[in-house]
């Protein structure tokens, strides 16, 4: 069990008014977020306001690129050859940072998104390619633990944050259960809640085959776009803080 966890939320994919003051709300609660950086969402106008105010609550900001595919929201597997990845990847952080830079404010992490966040948990290429751009960048990297990708990260002296979902479940496999299998995304708050204190107290969970698993996590997950995120995020802070777990970025800006 640890005494100090980082909330994490994924923020700037929803352009609307409404999901914009929902993910500054959301930014009073966590300690750390992943602002969208166009490729899947969002827009040079996005992670502007989301690192204004990210600055001024002084929690820690990180890039969150994907593949560049905003039609299905990064979500689908995209075959693209090395080098036209990398470039897609790098624009995005250096888009994000340049604008990072402009509001006075700097990087901590790099988290992939969707299909890319789950492709380079077991993909050597895939990997390798993340791993750069967060050495190249000073970067931390935030992935799934026992992974490829945290391996080659502690190779190459990459800080990696490993990384759990409380909304979502799990395989036997320690990874999550594809969206488009029914039950793949926990909508009831309270077990929310319930997986995000296990995975805390490195109790295990309960996978979508009844196994048991205990997910190592630095870092807790809840996305933004979920159902009634803002109380999940509410709820799950006020039972770690109950449970006496403190709330805490595990990588603090330069």
């Amino acid at each position: 069990m640890t005494d100090m966890i980082d909330l994490n939320a994924d923020l700037g994919e929803d352009e609307s008014a409404e999901g914009i003051a929902r993910d500054i709300a959301i930014m009073d609660i966590v300690s750390s977020c992943n602002i969208a950086c166009g490729a899947h969402a969002g827009s040079p106008e996005t992670m502007r306001a989301m690192l204004i105010a990210a600055n001024e609550k002084g929690i820690s900001a990180g890039a969150h690129p994907s593949y560049p595919d905003r039609a299905n929201f990064g979500r689908k597997t995209m075959s693209m050859d090395k080098s036209s990845l990398t470039r897609s990847l790098l624009e995005q952080l250096e888009s994000i940072d340049s604008i990072a830079k402009d509001v006075g404010t700097v990087l901590t992490h790099l988290k992939p998104h969707g299909a890319l966040y789950n492709d380079a948990q077991d993909n050597e290429s895939l990997a390798d390619i993340l791993v750069s751009l967060a050495q190249s960048k000073k970067l931390a990297l935030v992935c799934m633990a026992d992974s490829i990708i945290q391996q080659k990260a502690r190779e190459k002296g990459v800080r990696f944050v490993s990384e759990a979902f409380i909304d979502r479940r799990y395989t036997k496999y320690s990874r999550l259960v594809p969206r488009t299998v029914d039950g793949a995304v926990i909508h009831d708050n309270e077990m929310r809640v319930k997986q995000g204190l296990a995975l805390a107290q490195g109790k295990p969970i309960t996978t979508i085959e009844n196994q048991f698993r205990i997910i190592e996590a630095e870092t807790l997950c809840l996305h933004s776009d979920s159902d009634d995120a803002l109380t999940t995020a509410k709820e799950i802070r006020y039972a770690l803080e109950q449970a006496g777990i403190a709330i805490a970025a595990p990588v603090a800006a330069l």
